[in-house]
């Protein structure tokens, strides 16, 4: 049985390195041979804003081309929202904005001025939420180091858009073979780093209820061609400070030009926080129900509390039936409602409170920025990019797994009306920092800089 896995195995690792002969021809003799036309924008064209009504204070228009691991309506998490995210942002400013992103079949459409592409699955499978065999595991994390069949497809559709920059939002599928592919057609690259999928097979740096110190030789090993090919990129971002300095420690992206860009909020921001009048207030969780999201430390926490704290618990989101029944089994009766997959916009005016209890190192913790945006406080664990953005006028913090502190927090929040009030309003205001605008004109410099450098001053910060 063994055998036959490793067989098929190699199969699906033989069948994915099939166009590796058209790979490995000259890029010129490549587009002799297509008949597809090669369209580079031209950069004068650009700044004289050609057919289109540019905001008044926008740079140069730029076409940039988006890989992206997940786009909606693909993809689960805040990696598609987020993607969705920085191409409307970039396409608000005056930008030709072009999305690639993988899924079961090949589709084209324009979706409110955007042009989105679906490539069909460029590894042995796409949907790496579904459970797989583990030989086709197997195979597809060795292809995710480097895949022939993807350099062949990403070449040729960068060759098609002519950008004048490819950035990677995050790259899962997509896979690392697209930075060689934008680099032997002479396009700079961006790599938005939203995960940890680059450094980690599992995609988490969590294991056996920690988070790792560093890679794990496991790891280092099945991500060595991640952190080669990593090399070949001209800029990097990322959320938070958090994740850009954990994968500069680990060696990825040497010499290249760094920024961190946190995410925007795409829903409106309220106008003032609500003023609720209740005797109880209403503690809420939302995201995956399972045990590195840190669920049961909140179980605990209202444990502590028990019924005659005045709380409610309204917990929103997917996970295993019985971790479920054992979370609903600690917390206070009568007091917990689990509601299963909620969708957002509809839960964070259902609470005063949004509580964030991750274990595991949170690459930038986007429920905090939506609940900010309804003027809900947050009390979020110290970890991972979660203090960045939880400051004190905002919410509270709590050291990650400690139960106790963290019904410390909320029973302050129970007694003491006015600080609440006052979190929320500070919640308002610190949601300003998440808007869309301020997103695209960060991004908007940053790739500017390198269309205008191509050969730029290397491994530099820039200010954040």
């Amino acid at each position: 049985m063994r055998a036959r896995r490793f067989v098929s195995a190699a199969f699906d690792l033989h069948t994915c390195a099939g166009d590796l002969r058209d790979v490995l021809r000259p890029a010129d003799s490549w587009n002799k041979s297509s008949n597809r036309e090669v369209v580079r924008c031209d950069v004068e064209d650009h700044r004289r804003g050609r057919d289109l009504d540019l905001p008044a204070d926008c740079g140069p228009r730029m076409r940039i081309l988006l890989a992206c691991a997940a786009y909606p309506p693909w993809g689960k998490g805040g990696g598609p929202a987020a993607s969705e995210s920085i191409a409307r942002a970039l396409h608000a400013r005056g930008h030709s904005v072009h999305v690639i992103t993988v899924a079961g079949q090949d589709t084209n459409e324009i979706r409110d001025g955007i042009d989105v592409r679906t490539l069909r699955s460029l590894n042995v499978h796409w949907d790496y939420w579904k459970k797989n065999p583990p030989h086709r595991k197997l195979a597809w994390h060795v292809l995710e180091n480097g895949n022939p069949k993807a350099l062949f497809r990403m070449r040729r559709a960068i060759a098609e858009v002519g950008p004048d920059i490819v950035v990677t939002v995050s790259c899962e599928n997509i896979n690392v073979a697209t930075w060689l592919a934008a680099k032997m057609l002479g396009v700079p690259t961006v790599h938005a780093v939203q995960s940890h999928f680059l450094l980690c097979w599992r995609g988490t740096m969590f294991r056996d209820g920690a988070n790792c110190v560093g890679q794990c030789v496991s790891c280092r090993c099945t991500s060595l061609g991640k952190r080669l090919s990593s090399r070949l990129v001209d800029g990097v971002v990322a959320e938070s400070r958090h994740m850009l300095d954990l994968h500069n420690e680990a060696g990825y992206f040497a010499g290249a030009e760094r920024k961190v860009i946190p995410a925007a909020i795409d829903w409106p921001v309220r106008s003032s926080a609500p003023r609720r009048q209740n005797e109880m207030i209403n503690v809420g969780y939302i995201g995956t129900v399972t045990p590195n999201k840190g669920v049961e430390t909140l179980a605990r926490a209202a444990a502590r509390l028990g019924e005659q704290a005045p709380i409610r618990y309204l917990i929103a989101g997917d996970g295993p039936p019985e971790y479920a029944e054992k979370l609903s089994a600690i917390m206070p009766k009568d007091r917990a409602r689990f509601l299963g997959w909620t969708d957002p916009a509809s839960f964070y005016p259902e609470i005063d409170v949004l509580v964030v209890p991750s274990l595991w190192s949170e690459p930038f913790g986007r429920v905090c920025i939506e609940a900010f945006s309804q003027g809900v406080a947050v009390v979020a664990a110290r970890s991972g990019a979660l203090p960045e953005i939880v400051d004190t006028g905002s919410g509270l913090t709590f050291e990650a797994g400690d139960d106790r502190t963290l019904a410390d927090c909320l029973r302050s929040l129970a007694q003491d009306r006015a600080l609440l009030l006052q979190l929320q309003a500070g919640a308002l205001q610190r949601a300003k920092s998440y808007n869309p605008q301020r997103l695209a004109l960060s991004f908007e410099e940053f790739l500017g800089g390198l269309c205008r450098a191509r050969e730029p001053r290397r491994g530099r910060d820039h200010p954040e």
